[in-house]
């Protein structure tokens, strides 16, 4: 992954994505180098539109997230919905 974090902090910088470039930034943060790994990045890199491709990965946990929300707003009515009945059945043990 580090590699990953690499390539977009070059791409943000307006550098060249490549091994050398790519090593350097591992280097300096002390993080491992693997060679194979380097090669693979830039490799499946080549040709990719990386603006569009974070663009669309923005979206999809967005999407996720509102799905998820309301999910959580949905339980959260369904709980309130089923204490006021038992709230009910209650008053109607007492005085019924």
């Amino acid at each position: 992954m580090n590699e990953v974090y690499a390539a977009l902090i070059l791409h943000e910088a307006k550098k060249e994505i490549n091994e050398e470039n790519i090593k350097k930034i591992l280097e300096a943060a002390g993080a491992q180098v693997e060679e194979a790994k380097i090669k693979a990045l830039v490799a499946a890199l080549q040709g990719v539109n990386i603006d569009e491709a974070l663009k669309q990965a923005v979206v999809i946990p967005t999407q996720a997230a509102v799905t998820t929300q309301e999910k959580k707003e949905e339980e959260r009515e369904e709980e309130e919905k089923k204490r006021a009945e038992e709230a009910v059945a209650g008053l109607s043990a007492l005085f019924g």
